[in-house]
This record gives structure tokens, sequence and C-alpha cells, in this order.
């Protein structure tokens, strides 16, 4: 089957990598990517869109490969400027970062939409994909900890080092998807869901009024971010036994998913836990840019071969 219209569910740093496969893969109109913005909050004045800045830099190639986030050959005058002051260093933000930060915080004060400022940062980039943020409402990613209370996201993940044990996660508001999600989705061959965090990446943007009900009408195919029972980055490994109840494995992304799903793409030798979805198994690890294609190319031959 051909694919003409491809819809992407990415957060985080494993789904802007493969957002890039994928773009390589596809012609740029086939393509839409639908951003996780429950980790966006505000510093120093500013207003920061961790997941969306790490898919735009990745996807215009401009994004530091060593560290997954941020801008490659990125100063820090700044922050070494604030740390002397004394003030909040513990979220840093790169000199020509800032710029990033500067100007969206400029246009949405100004009353600009989050999806028309992403579709001009986008541009200027030199990024054909389509990129839409979730939703262009605050929907803040709240951790319930054991021992400390509500933590927002990044107070969580990058102030405290994600050390507090975690036993819950919502969100401070249900705002409406952004204007287009909905139609893309309406409109797509196939969904696929990034090898993202499912909790914390995939779930604010799940958890939209009326974007479970649009992918159920859809094939949906995800790529598993654990690995041999360990995440390729960040803290899922921890997350799924505390929130899940289950050693952190590729089936246990699979059971989070559940009926949304049509197939799974997981590492090479963990196929043998899958049940009740179709499964393709191959090395799922990007660690460069032929990676990524490659692994797009096989998720998208995969996904043609069950719709037939």
């Amino acid at each position: 089957m051909k694919l003409e219209r491809v819809v992407a569910l990415s957060g985080g740093v494993g789904g802007g990598r493969f957002l890039d496969g994928l773009a390589r893969e596809l012609p740029s109109a086939a393509l839409t990517a639908i951003v996780n913005t429950g980790d966006d909050f505000e510093h120093l004045g500013l207003y920061v869109c961790p997941d969306l800045d790490t898919v735009m830099y990745t996807l215009a190639a401009v994004g530091d490969e060593l560290r997954g986030w941020g801008l490659a050959g990125e100063t820090f005058a700044a922050m070494a400027m604030l740390r002397q002051y004394g003030g909040p260093d513990w979220f840093h933000l790169g000199d020509r970062d800032l710029a990033t930060h500067l100007l969206r915080t400029a246009e949405l004060r100004r009353g600009e939409s989050l999806s028309a400022i992403t579709t001009r940062l986008c541009g200027a980039l030199g990024i054909a994909v389509r990129v839409l943020p979730m939703t262009d409402a605050p929907c803040r990613t709240l951790v319930e900890t054991v021992d400390e209370g509500t933590l927002t996201f990044q107070d969580w993940l990058v102030r405290r080092g994600a050390r507090p044990a975690v036993r819950g996660i919502r969100w401070d508001a249900r705002p409406p998807p952004a204007e287009g999600v909905l139609e893309a989705i309406g409109a797509a061959d196939l969904v696929l869901i990034a090898p993202s965090n499912p909790y914390v990446s995939i779930d604010p943007i799940l958890g939209l009024d009326g974007v479970r009900a649009a992918l159920a009408a859809k094939p949906v195919v995800a790529v598993s971010p654990i690995v041999h029972g360990r995440a390729v980055k960040g803290p899922l490994a921890t997350m799924i036994p505390a929130l899940a109840g289950v050693a952190p494995s590729a089936a246990a992304i699979a059971r989070h998913y559940g009926a949304l799903l049509r197939g799974i793409v997981v590492e090479r030798g963990d196929e043998r836990q899958i049940e009740g979805v179709a499964v393709y198994a191959t090395d799922t690890v990007m660690r460069s840019r032929a990676d990524r294609q490659r692994l797009a190319r096989e998720t998208l031959a995969f996904a043609a071969e069950l719709l037939g």
C-alpha cells in the first residue's frame, strides 16, 4: 500500500530522531509531526518548549547530536553570567537557543498561537515537514512523587534529576488539540508512535479531546523505546515499574497502548515478549542518521505490509 499521508506522534530525543528518519524517507508533504507540549514551561520569563525545540533542531540538522538537546556548537555565556548573579541556572539555555525562546515568548504575548509561531520557526530553519504542537493552550505535565509531593515535569526531570520516586502522572488542564491536529489524523493513511516515553511524551497527546477517538479509526504502529529491558535515553525504565507495576519491556509498551495498536516495532530479540499484536523486530537503536532512516524505512514497510 502506498502511504501518502503519515502522522507521527512524538516527543523527546528518540521522537525527534525517528522523525528525522521519516522526513528522509517520505516526501515532505506526506508527513505531519504532532509534538508533545506537556513539558513546556516558563523559565526566566521565557516560554520554553523542549520537545518542539528538539524536533525542530533535529529536523533542521542543527541540533547537538551528543547531548540530544540544544544547538550544535552552542555556548553558555548567558548561563555563566546568570550563575554569577546567583540566578536559577539548573535549566541550561544556550546563547543561540535563547533566540528561539525570546521570539516565541514575544509573539505569544502579542496573541499569536503556538502553532503559527512553530510554523514560522520551522520555515526559518528550512524544515519542510509540517510540525504541529499538540495544543495551543498550556497543558502542563505534573509528576506525583512518593516523598516530595507534586512537581512540574521539568522540576522533576532536570532540577531533581528524575530522582524522586514516581507514583502518578497527571495534567493541569485538558485543552482542545491545536488546529489541524484532528484533521491531520483524520486524513492519515497511517499513524506512527515514535520511540518516545509513553507516559510523558505520548499520553499528553492521547489525552486531548477527540484524539483517541480519531486514532481508533486509523492503523497505528508504535516503535518501542525499550530495548532489552532498558530505556535508550531518559527515565522510562524506572517509570514503568512505578506506574504499571511490571518490569520495563517492549511488551509493557505494547500493553500500555493496547487496542490502539495494529503493530509494534521492537528490538531484535524482544519480539518473543509480544502477544496479541503484529510485531516486527529489527535494530531500533538510532546511533547515526543512517540508522534513523533505515528504522523509518523498515517501519513504513512493515506498516504497508500490515495494511495490504
